[in-house]
């Protein structure tokens, strides 16, 4: 029995249904606060957990958009959401062949997880840089910026709307004797018009919009780049993207609220366009099987596979092919890769700039 339940149960019984995006938020606060759950023994594994060569290919990216940048002798390098730390462990290896790198970059880590920062201290422990945590992108000092975040915006919590006849109202979360179910609003959303096909669903992603208007500001303020690494589309479009896992496996999102990852798939398209209202320049979005091929992860597997056992250079086999197939559900294809940078960056290395139009 999740002991999120009981507290779930009372605040709806006392206040009435709450919102999908306040529901997503409790149980996120409560699951990342009480586990680590990345890995075979976890509920999920990232990119980085896959191979090493994800990690390094976006470190060299960073000395490159770094020596874009003209080099400034202190550069604030950020990891909103740095799981485990593998991430950033093997960024800072890479970046190891610019010596002037690290004596400009202090690395600063974006985590609200007491079990996952214990991780990451181990991780990062004989890096031979300076780590500091913050609870908020907005506690990072100011200063030029190169920040990663990857599977950290479908991690954020979303609205949902669902079309009716009477117009876009709510969806809620509420009880059916001790059960949660999902119910609607009786009033609909006014400023979202009348929408075209009754039971279409709307997702919006205030908190998303929000973080992403913070970096815009702080690019702006610049020179800076940020790399969005995540699963998810290039919108608009309409449908129920919120999904549960547990042990790798999906289940409903309403069951053992607390004990299971929540996510969304990302708005590409929404989080352009608040970078680019917060004065900012956007790249992409590509196909991270793209980006990484663009990279040159071919070349690195095969350098890894030089010097690997047969077994060796199996396993780097299939983590070059896990992290770049395509297809629809292929995670070469599924995630995607949208920069952001300061207006003075007119080009990064992958991802071409985004249209004014589009």
């Amino acid at each position: 029995m999740s002991p999120l339940r009981d507290r779930l149960r009372e605040t709806i019984a006392l206040e009435g249904p709450i919102t999908v995006e306040r529901y997503m938020s409790l149980c996120l606060g409560h699951y990342y606060a009480t586990r680590d759950p990345l890995g075979a023994a976890g509920d999920f594994t990232t990119a980085p957990e896959i191979s090493q060569m994800f990690g390094e290919l976006i470190g060299l990216w960073m000395l490159e958009v770094w020596n874009g940048m003209g080099r400034p002798a202190a550069c604030r390098l950020v990891e909103l959401g740095p799981g485990r730390g593998t991430l950033m462990a093997d960024l800072l290896r890479a970046t190891r062949l610019l010596p002037d790198f690290k004596a400009a970059a202090t690395v600063h880590l974006v985590e609200t997880s007491p079990s996952l920062r214990g991780r990451q201290q181990a991780a990062l422990a004989s890096s031979g840089f300076s780590v500091a945590w913050h609870d908020r992108v907005e506690d990072v000092p100011p200063g030029p910026t190169l920040l990663v975040a990857n599977e950290f915006f479908d991690a954020l919590p979303v609205r949902q709307f669902v079309a009716t006849e009477r117009g876009w109202c709510e969806r809620l979360v509420g009880l059916d004797g001790e059960r949660l179910i999902f119910g609607l609003r009786p009033e609909p959303e006014p400023a979202l018009g009348k929408p075209l096909k009754p039971g279409d669903i709307l997702e919006w992603p205030g908190a998303s919009i929000d973080v992403m208007g913070e970096l815009a500001r702080r690019l702006e303020r610049g020179p800076g780049a940020a790399l969005i690494v995540d699963y998810g589309y290039w919108g608009p479009a309409f449908g129920d993207t919120l999904q549960a896992l547990r042990k790798h496996k999906p289940v409903d999102p309403l069951e053992d609220p607390g004990e299971a990852d929540l996510t969304t798939h990302v708005d590409f398209h929404r989080l352009a366009q608040a970078a680019v209202a917060g004065k900012a320049r956007a790249h992409g979005p590509g196909t991270q099987g793209g980006f990484l091929r663009s990279l040159g992860i071919e070349a690195r597997a095969a350098t890894l596979k030089a010097r690997a056992t047969p077994a060796q250079a199996a396993d780097i086999d299939r983590a070059l092919a896990r992290l770049t197939e395509q297809g629809p559900t292929a995670m070469g294809d599924l995630f995607k890769v949208l920069a952001v940078t300061h207006e003075g960056i007119e080009a990064v290395p992958g991802l071409p700039a985004l249209s004014p139009s589009s």
